[in-house]
């Protein structure tokens, strides 16, 4: 990976005087760590789907499996959104290296933990506290990419971050399927590889600072308005969680409904679509700009989606609705991340990205819920879908203004 000259990087308030190079010593290593660091919030997230059948029929005689087997699923989500702001208030003042490593050798204990635990309660914890873990985790990795990189260089590797967790959410899904096959606790082994990320996060991450931290030191002065721009954003990141958990989660629920109960086919389906996050965010890495001026079109992009998803009465116009809907969501993750981190400096990029990350996994939490309160309004998921579509040309048009917000020079030389 080449080197490049560390571009000003806006921040309100924020000076920005030096043009130091980044160092790029083992630059490549240090890449594909934060990647596989990024990617294990996923593992932990879609690797139990095919699993949880088999834990209700196992746990089927325990007072409320009907409750705690799904939860094991989700619970390190809803855990993941709690803890990252502190996550970031704790990377900020103890450094980013040494919690992303000690996070990371606890993901591998607590994930492994269920081979091990017969009772489903002790599972369920297990799992709370791998959602801990994944808040470090994920929270770290994302604010060295903020430390080490500047500009367009760091848009492409948050990019590249929300393309590698993509891809590995689907070779996850087969994996854990694959494995499951012979024994529901076999999946639960795939955790281990925390233990081999460990040692190579603490032998190749480098200390971003003070060099990192150099050019975002020198202030002019902090504007109180800082604080509530990045509270924007997370509210809209929240939103953003949920249009971007629909397709994933409801794929399967909206094909049967179209009379269609195959797995083969419904997981055809969700893989384009999947492919298509991947394609968005391809495309996003490739384009120059503030990003978060595309906001209004990536909104109007999944509004579109879903009003075809929530139109079609066969399978090629709910796959056309949900391959555009993911074009869309494809671009939002990275357009939402990139405009938190451009608010944030060195001294509060870990507490700035905890809330994004909070923000965002609530979200996705909150889907399921949100769709199920639409649904009893309007009595059926493809009519919450469109209802959702609507929500989104709503935030649309309410974006609209960024279109013609002036550029910085800061913000030029970003671009």
């Amino acid at each position: 990976m080449p080197g490049f000259t560390s571009s000003p990087v806006p921040t309100d308030g924020f000076a920005v005087r030096s043009t130091e190079s980044v160092p790029e010593s083992g630059g490549s290593l240090r890449l594909t760590l934060l990647m596989s660091g990024s990617c294990l919030p996923v593992l932990g997230a879609v690797l139990l789907a095919p699993v949880v059948p088999k834990l209700q029929e196992l746990f089927r005689t325990v007072p409320d499996a009907d409750v705690l087997v799904p939860l094991i699923l989700t619970i390190p989500a809803l855990t993941l959104a709690l803890v990252a702001p502190l996550a970031g208030v704790l990377i900020d003042r103890l450094g980013r290296r040494i919690p992303l490593v000690v996070a990371t050798v606890l993901y591998a204990l607590f994930g492994t933990a269920p081979l091990w635990l017969d009772s489903l309660g002790a599972i369920a914890a297990s799992r709370a506290l791998l959602g801990v873990a994944e808040a470090f985790v994920l929270t770290s990795c994302t604010t060295l990419i903020g430390d080490y990189y500047a500009g367009r260089a760091r848009n492409r590797y948050l990019a590249l971050q929300t393309v590698c967790a993509t891809i590995s959410a689907t070779a996850f899904f087969i994996l854990g399927g694959a494995m499951a096959a012979s024994d529901w606790r076999a999946p639960f082994q795939l955790y281990a590889i925390g233990l081999l990320l460990a040692p190579a996060m603490a032998a190749f991450l480098s200390k971003p600072g003070p060099g990192a931290s150099a050019d975002e030191t020198l202030t002019v002065g902090h504007r109180p308005s800082s604080a509530g721009r990045l509270a924007g954003i997370c509210l809209l990141s929240v939103f953003g969680g949920i249009v971007f958990y629909v397709v994933p989660a409801e794929t399967a629920y909206l094909m049967n409904g179209l009379g269609i109960q195959s797995s083969a086919l419904i997981g055809m389906v969700t893989a384009i679509a999947s492919a298509a996050t991947v394609i968005g965010t391809v495309i996003f890495a490739s384009m120059i700009g503030r990003p978060e001026r595309r906001l209004a079109a990536i909104f109007a992009l999944c509004a579109a989606g879903f009003v075809l998803i929530s139109l079609a009465h066969n399978v090629a116009i709910l796959l056309f609705g949900t391959f555009l809907n993911c074009i869309g969501t494809g671009f939002l993750l990275p357009t939402l991340l990139t405009w938190a981190m451009s608010k944030l400096a060195y001294r509060n990029r870990g507490r700035g990205t905890g809330l994004w990350a909070a923000s965002f996994f609530l979200g996705q939490f909150l889907c399921p819920l949100a769709l199920l309160a639409l649904k009893s309004v309007t009595g059926h998921l493809t009519t919450a879908v469109g209802a959702l579509g609507l929500a989104c040309a709503l935030v649309a048009a309410g974006l609209l203004p960024l279109l013609l917000r002036k550029t910085s020079p800061q913000e030029t030389l970003q671009a």
